[in-house]
């Protein structure tokens, strides 16, 4: 379909490009995933917001970081062009400015997925900005990811007026991959959205997925396992260890919470991760290590056949693993990358169970 059939929006815009016309992602043919808009806020969501006020402060805070947050579409434009809209931006010394709150696009083609550009603020403040990138006009589909950490009130996509544009192809499944942990979850602190675990894994196998990490906030809160049982999915990615005061209190809510999940998805292929800074820290984090494998034992001993373990301390690898983060805890660009290789064989055994 042509552009002149689309409903377009009046953006008085400081971009020089020329030709533009303006396009809110809310709208067919762009399909948006990992998120949804909520009209009472008047923002982007990641889980409905009652269930995010019963979780904890924390959780209904961290709700409108856009983390997992994508859209997908088919154009020929020669500029894709973001008028974005922002709120809740927070403050992450150990972040980029493009993590937190930038864009960055993808282009799918012949070639496979591969970067293109990434959309900054201008500064680490800025509540709104447009930017513009140019490309070789060629029809090709395109994903745009959301910031990790800030909030979005609106987005919208320039293309060059005349262009083709539809629908992306759908993910092969219909059901998304979920994704439940702490700010290494949430990606703290790729230095852009594209590179945190999930989105690497997602372009490598082709899935959709949900990104529920909660930084400092994943607490296995009882309102949350009584979301996840009513919520379909494809699998579900158990990144819990961090967050937690000591292995105590792991002791005392990871398995319960894992047994409310499996109850409601007897069939749900499930895999157990522990923190992958295990190494750097050691001291209580082994514990906890070692109380994630038992879990992990005890369930398939119980019978589970759906379940599958990755020992964190081999999520950095063994060359330079100490050059993986930035702050000793939190992944660096190349932690992601190692993370999302050490996944992948495991989560695509998984999904094609």
């Amino acid at each position: 379909m042509k552009l002149q059939g689309q409903s377009i929006q009046i953006l008085n815009s400081d971009l020089k490009e020329p030709n533009l016309v303006w396009l809110d992602v809310k709208n067919a043919p762009f399909s948006l995933h990992g998120i949804f808009f909520e009209e009472a806020e008047n923002c982007f969501l990641r889980i409905p917001k009652a269930v995010a006020k019963s979780t904890s402060p924390a959780v209904s805070n961290l709700n409108y970081s856009t983390a997992g947050g994508r859209i997908r579409f088919r154009t020929n434009s020669s500029t894709i062009a973001v008028a974005a809209r922002l709120h809740r931006i927070p403050n992450r010394p150990s972040m980029a400015a493009a993590g937190v709150s930038g864009f960055d696009l993808y282009r799918t083609d012949e070639e496979g997925d591969n970067f293109v550009h990434t959309f900054i603020p201008t500064t680490p403040t800025c509540d709104r900005y447009e930017k513009a990138v140019k490309t070789d006009g060629k029809l090709a589909e395109y994903t745009i990811n959301f910031p990790l950490y800030c909030g979005v009130k609106s987005l919208l996509i320039g293309l060059e007026a005349g262009c083709e544009l539809s629908q992306a192809a759908p993910y092969p499944n219909d059901l998304p991959v979920v994704f439940y942990g702490s700010s290494i979850t949430q990606g703290a602190s790729a230095s852009r959205p594209g590179i945190a675990y999930q989105a690497y894994l997602s372009r490598w196998l082709n899935f959709d997925y949900i990104n529920l990490g909660f930084s400092g906030a994943c607490k296995a809160e009882p309102a949350m396992a009584e979301y996840f049982e009513a919520f379909p999915m494809k699998a579900f990615v158990y990144d819990f260890d961090h967050n937690v005061r000591n292995t105590e209190e792991l002791k005392e809510k990871h398995l319960p919470f894992y047994r409310r999940v499996r109850a409601a998805h007897p069939d749900l292929p499930i895999l157990f991760i522990s923190a992958p800074d295990v190494m750097l820290h050691k001291g209580d984090f082994f514990a906890r290590r070692e109380l994630i494998r038992r879990n992990f034992e005890q369930a398939k001993q119980e019978g589970d056949t759906n379940l599958w373990y990755i020992d964190g301390a081999t999520l950095f690898g063994t060359e330079d693993h100490l050059e993986c983060t930035v702050d000793s805890t939190h992944p660096n660009d190349l932690g992601f990358y190692r993370m999302a290789k050490t996944i992948r064989p495991i989560l695509e055994e998984m999904m094609n169970k």
